[in-house]
Order: C-alpha cells, then sequence, then structure tokens
C-alpha cells in the first residue's frame, strides 16, 4: 500500500508539473512553502523540489522529523533551506509560519497545503472537542495561511497547491468531521479560484486528491482515537 501511494504521489506531482511548456528550471529558485513536511506526502514533496532547486522553508509539528527532511533536502541540492516547528492546532501557528517564510525568503512562488490532523474513527470522532481540532487544522488552519500569503502569491503570479482527500469529495462511514472538513477545503479553494480569477488576480490554484493511505497511518488514526481528552 505504502509503494502504491508513493507512486500516485509521484504521478501527482508530474502531472500537476509536467506540460508541454514545463521547463525544470522554472523550479530552480523558487521559494517554497511547505507544510505537512516531515513525513510522507510532504517528505516526499520537500525532496523533489529540493531535486529541482528550489528554495524552502519546511514546517511541520515535530522538529526532530523537520530536522532529518532538511538534512536530506541539503544532500539532494536544496540551495537554501530554513525549518520551523509549529502546530496548526494553534490558531496562532499560521501568521507564525507565513511570516517566517517571508523573512528567510524575501517572498513567496509557492505554497503547498499538505498538513493533516489524523481522521479518527468511532463515535468518539463526532464529539464537539474533537470536530473543532479538526476544522482547525485541516481547514481554518488552511484558510489562515492563504490568506496571509495571497498577497506575496500575487505579486510574484505564484501557484497555491491544496494537498486534499478523496473524503472530501465521496462520504466515508466513521469520519464525519474530517470528511466535513475536506469538503469545506474543496468549496473555500473553488470559489477563491473563481474569485481571483473575475479579479484578474495571476495565481494558480490546484486542489490534489489523495485517496490512498498506508498502513501506518491508519493505525495512528485509531490510536489518535483512544486518546482520553477525545472521550
Amino acid at each position: 500500500m505504502k509503494v502504491l501511494l508513493l507512486t500516485g504521489l509521484g504521478a501527482l506531482f508530474f502531472t500537476y508539473y509536467w506540460d508541454d511548456h514545463f521547463d525544470p528550471a522554472s523550479l530552480q529558485g523558487a521559494r517554497v512553502l511547505l507544510t505537512g513536511a516531515s513525513a510522507g506526502v510532504g517528505e516526499e514533496l520537500a525532496y523533489h523540489y529540493a531535486r529541482l532547486g528550489s528554495h524552502l522553508v519546511l514546517t511541520a509539528h515535530t522538529e526532530a522529523l523537520l530536522q532529518k527532511v532538511v538534512g536530506n533536502c541539503r544532500k539532494l541540492g536544496a540551495a537554501k533551506i530554513f525549518y520551523i516547528a509549529a502546530d496548526m492546532a494553534s490558531p496562532q501557528a499560521p501568521g507564525q509560519v507565513v511570516q517566517f517564510a517571508l523573512d528567510k525568503l524575501g517572498g513567496l512562488d509557492y505554497l503547498v497545503l499538505n498538513h493533516f490532523g489524523g481522521a479518527p474513527v468511532g463515535t468518539r470522532a463526532r464529539s464537539a472537542q474533537a470536530t473543532r481540532w479538526l476544522l482547525q487544522v485541516n481547514l481554518l488552519s488552511y484558510v489562515q495561511l492563504t490568506s496571509l500569503a495571497l498577497p506575496s502569491l500575487t505579486d510574484s503570479q505564484g501557484s497555491l497547491v491544496v494537498v486534499s482527500s478523496l473524503l472530501g469529495r465521496v462520504p466515508s462511514s466513521f469520519s464525519a468531521p474530517y470528511s466535513a472538513a475536506k469538503f469545506a477545503l474543496d468549496g473555500f479553494f473553488g470559489s477563491l479560484r473563481r474569485e481571483l480569477g473575475v479579479q484578474d488576480v495571476n495565481v494558480a490554484i490546484t486542489v490534489c486528491v489523495l485517496g490512498l493511505r498506508d498502513r501506518a497511518s491508519a493505525a495512528e488514526g485509531v490510536r489518535w482515537l483512544q486518546r482520553p481528552e477525545l472521550g
């Protein structure tokens, strides 16, 4: 399953970037802020950007894992790379992350939103406390990051990439709050794309829908459900 996930990721990355006019050199020196960069999809995306010589700011919850990814990116050729550990469950985190990226890179050409809070299963996932947490991590932080980064992306005529989930298109049992957040992402960024078009703002928005999870991620979702504070 993990092999399928990474294969799908590679196809996703190059489907987005690879067309008749794509020049890999266009990402040389591109200023990229990537969230959820410490593992899984985000880690692999960081390595792709590093190979292409982009300037990177990586963020995720766990600093030790970020440091490992940063070291690997340097080996792969990242010309400039920084990291900031941040918990997107905190409403203050998006502002801190975007300001850090602007300070370090001097602006943004790409904002890649990939972080997520795991989808717990079972009835406790429908508690108000769990729902608030999931909405902050999986929806509101995306909105905050986008709003704060959009002026810089507008100046650079940059791109916004949103990594979403099949649960934002197809409802599934025992995933109500998570699915609601992902459906809302689809609506928000679909509407934003139209608004920018009407305003002649040249910022591309791509929503990437992933539908596979490896066993480790599924197990983590079960462990998340068992946290006592979600009771």
